[in-house]
């Protein structure tokens, strides 16, 4: 039996609602470092695809990090479970933008109209949607993909591919995004903290008041749900 009482409550009184934080970048920007230090432990919900890839391949036994030299049929099965991922990032996504929870959504900033889409679906809801974008030099995200604390290095060749498909999609990205809603970070620098710049600029995004007029019929309304509740007056729900 579903907790609707419980789901409203998480929702409405989540501190960072109707706030989503997209995370871009190439390989070896580090994309989370950056939000460790800014966004993570706010109470956010994490999205991140590459996380769910990496634990369904453990499972079935796949190592990632010899991609590069996988048969057809590692192949097959590193698709399959790409796509299962997918799918589970998407129901996972579906739950927190249900509940309006506050998103923190980790990409590499590849596919530019998949985040034009889910960033236009979030903010026809109420959201206030934001980007992050994390951004290296060539020669600093080669460097660190060669450091063993980050695992076997990805290939090369798809390290540079990778790093160029982000570096042309960056003015596309920061067009997607209104004014003052795009934060750009150079993280060439290995330095213990978050510069101080970046630090008050992502913290005033996220002390942003909820000002969308349907994220504020949404709020009301599911306030009054949980009086109604709390009186007893959803008991029918229970019966289900």
């Amino acid at each position: 039996m579903i907790n609707f009482q419980k789901f409203i409550t998480e929702g409405v009184y989540d501190k960072h609602i109707f706030k989503a934080f997209r995370l871009a970048g190439g390989p070896g920007s580090g994309k989370s470092w950056v939000a460790k230090r800014t966004l993570e432990g706010s109470g956010m919900k994490v999205i991140n695809s590459d996380k769910g890839l990496k634990i369904y391949a453990k499972d079935a036994g796949l190592d990632l990090e010899r991609m590069d030299k996988f048969t057809d049929e590692e192949e097959k099965l590193k698709d399959y479970l790409r796509t299962k991922s997918k799918r589970t990032l998407q129901s996972k996504l579906k739950h927190a933008i249900d509940g309006r929870l506050g998103l923190i959504l980790d990409s590499t900033g590849r596919d530019v109209t998949r985040i034009e889409d889910e960033a236009r679906a979030m903010s026809h809801i109420g959201y206030n949607t934001f980007l992050i974008f994390v951004n290296t030099r060539l020669e600093i995200a080669l460097k660190r993909n060669q450091n063993p604390d980050r695992g076997r290095p990805v290939p090369e060749n798809i390290v540079i591919s990778n790093w160029k498909q982000v570096q042309a999609n960056k003015n596309k990205l920061k067009n997607l995004f209104a004014a003052g809603c795009y934060v750009e970070v150079d993280n060439d620098e290995d330095v213990e903290h978050i510069n101080s710049q970046v630090y008050k600029a992502i913290n005033r995004l996220k002390s942003q008041p909820v000002n969308a007029p349907l994220a504020k019929s949404w709020i009301a309304n599911e306030l009054a749900m949980k009086k109604y509740a709390s009186q007893g007056k959803f008991s029918f729900f229970s019966r289900r």
